[in-house]
């Protein structure tokens, strides 16, 4: 079995207009020249897809999507289908990310239709599991990821996640300037790819990329990415300038 390449993810949540965007963009190209040793993904909002999708054509940058709905069409206003990202060029799409969750009610069921339906597109999900500061703290780190990681994918079978990229990100660790030590990220992963390979057997287990979310910078990813079960990072804020995001691409 061949060594799972890394990922490297840029989520730009709700920043940059359609123009600031595609700035960001064309100065990673620039940036992204010689091949990396991880593939690499950014995710603007909805609007600046498509502008996005032309600015790093021919680049070894791919485009996903922050979110998505599951149905391919129908009277759901203020959302965005699967074919409609597909059109857009996006290869990727972010689902249950802490902040979907938290500040839209986003349920593990809805999760997993998600999950369901960007495999039928071909689009490559990234499933985001992870604890708040007080589960953590009440020792419920586990257990809660077990439940995350049960409800998201019921009702698949290890074929049907072939490509499915799971994303830790503990919630106590998003934009607060608090990092998951490295030790702290590989325990967690572990747990994961050994949640993974009781459900799913050891081969799915072994292929899966499993990455970390949580104030990753260009002084930490290093380490973070030297653990064996760390296979690449999900990026915030360290994401939306090309100079310190192009640091964490070739770390």
């Amino acid at each position: 079995m061949e060594p799972r390449r890394p990922l490297i993810a840029g989520n730009w949540k709700m920043y940059k207009t359609i123009p600031e965007a595609i700035e960001l963009a064309q100065d990673l190209v620039k940036l992204v020249t010689t091949e990396p040793k991880a593939d690499v993904m950014i995710a603007p909002a909805f609007a600046a897809l498509y502008p996005v999708s032309q600015a790093i054509k021919n680049s070894p940058i791919a485009l996903g999507s922050q979110n998505m709905h599951w149905e391919q069409e129908g009277a759901y206003t203020g959302e965005i289908s699967p074919p409609m990202l597909v059109a857009s060029g996006c290869k990727y799409v972010i689902i249950g990310h802490s902040e979907r969750r938290q500040y839209f009610g986003e349920t593990d069921e809805a999760i997993n239709k998600k999950i369901a339906s960007a495999a039928r597109y071909n689009l490559i999900p990234i499933l985001c599991v992870g604890e708040t500061d007080e589960e953590r703290e009440g020792g419920m780190t586990f257990s809660i990821l077990d439940k995350q990681m049960e409800k998201g994918v019921e009702g698949f079978s290890s074929d049907d996640l072939q490509s499915l990229v799971i994303a830790y990100e503990p919630v106590w660790a998003i934009g607060t300037g608090k990092t998951a030590t490295k030790d702290q990220a590989q325990e967690v992963h572990n747990h994961i790819r050994r949640w993974i390979e009781k459900s799913f057997g050891n081969d799915l287990a072994k292929s899966i990329r499993i990455l970390y979310g949580g104030s990753v910078k260009p002084d930490n990813v290093e380490g973070l990415m030297a653990m064996p079960d760390v296979d690449g990072a999900l990026v915030g804020g360290a994401s939306l300038k090309a100079d310190v995001f192009s640091k964490i691409i070739y770390y």
